[in-house]
């Protein structure tokens, strides 16, 4: 395994999200659906699985 150089980068942004704290309820709709968006946007981008069953030739 190779060593990290520093903290993990997806921890990074959990924590960050977690220190944001929703002012009205308004803005807590706008802070959950942004991760809802980029959740769908990493689905989208990584979606598709590869096909095992084709062999190279």
């Amino acid at each position: 395994m190779t060593k990290q150089k520093g903290p993990d980068k997806n921890l990074q942004n959990v924590a960050k999200d977690l220190e944001m704290e929703p002012v009205n309820a308004h803005n807590a709709n706008q802070l959950q659906r942004q991760s809802e968006d980029r959740r769908h946007q990493d689905n989208l981008n990584h979606g598709d699985e590869t096909d095992l069953d084709h062999q190279l030739t």
